[in-house]
């Protein structure tokens, strides 16, 4: 039976069929020195759909989400392997419009003593800050007040961001993200280097995103990182997919002990799972 997401070969699909994918990758490879770092054969993202990367280190989860912002490409093949939104060549901006990241890295680059608000106000340009002589829009200042007050960090919007904790200066990136309304927000590896609590928000910030219709797209290599929201895990092993589906069926203690090569348990409660060890 031909896979009703499928559209005809380099033509996106119509509206008499089944909406495209947001994305929608077949038989990519990804080859650095003549070695493959990432080999997918068939991934689709629905519109609104959640999922979780969850991998080893170097196993090829970061390279797999630049496949999706375009920061790297996969060898060439005459039908493209990533489509976005069914088209094979979208423009470069529609993505970055659509597409909202927060990772660990970025929080290294916030070495500026700039009021939070302005940090926020950056995310319609992209820059850290609001760039010099750049006309804003009128309701940047609103708009920005907002995102961090849905966040639960309105508070902090005249704070010198270089007095804020890890936690808190990564949930600021996140309302920055905000300011550009994007429809898919990519955490890669977002607890990394926070304590419990900061933990505790960042996971609560994504449920919250999650539960505005957004698609969240999370990297971790620890399942306490995904939310109950987030149904559907994608296992990364050495560079190619070790498993795709729903999370109750993955996220099991033989599943996740060849996943990372020891012996691991796995514990679930009220929709949320812990890794233990076993030594």
């Amino acid at each position: 039976m031909a896979d009703p997401q499928q559209s005809t070969p380099s033509t996106p699909a119509t509206s008499t069929s089944s909406p495209a994918p947001l994305f929608q990758i077949r038989d990519a490879r990804v080859v650095r020195a003549g070695r493959t770092i990432l080999a997918i054969d068939r991934f689709d993202l629905a519109e609104g759909e959640h999922v979780a990367l969850l991998g080893p280190n170097g196993a090829g989860k970061s390279t797999f989400i630049q496949l999706l912002t375009r920061e790297v490409f996969p060898l060439h093949r005459d039908e493209p392997p990533v489509r976005f939104r069914g088209q094979a060549r979208p423009l470069l901006s529609d993505i970055k419009r659509a597409l909202g990241i927060v990772s660990a890295t970025m929080h290294d680059q916030v070495r500026v003593h700039l009021p939070v608000e302005e940090i926020v106000m950056g995310g319609i340009s992209g820059t850290l800050g609001l760039p010099q002589h750049a006309a804003l829009p009128k309701d940047a200042r609103p708009r920005a007040l907002d995102a961090l007050d849905r966040l639960g960090i309105a508070d902090l919007a005249r704070r010198d961001v270089m007095t804020l904790s890890t936690g808190q200066v990564r949930r600021v990136l996140v309302a920055r993200e905000l300011m550009s309304d994007p429809q898919v927000l990519i955490f890669d590896e977002p607890c990394t280097g926070l304590d419990p609590e900061g933990m505790y928000h960042v996971r609560r910030t994504m449920s919250l995103l999650a539960a505005e219709g957004r698609s969240v797209v999370l990297v971790t290599h620890y399942p306490e990182d995904i939310i109950p929201a987030i149904d559907r895990v994608m296992l990364i092993k050495d560079a190619e997919v070790f498993a795709d589906g729903p999370k109750a069926e993955l996220l099991r203690s033989d599943t996740l002990s060849d996943l990372f090569d020891v012996p691991l348990e796995v514990e679930e409660r009220e929709g949320w799972y812990a890794l233990r060890g076993r030594y």
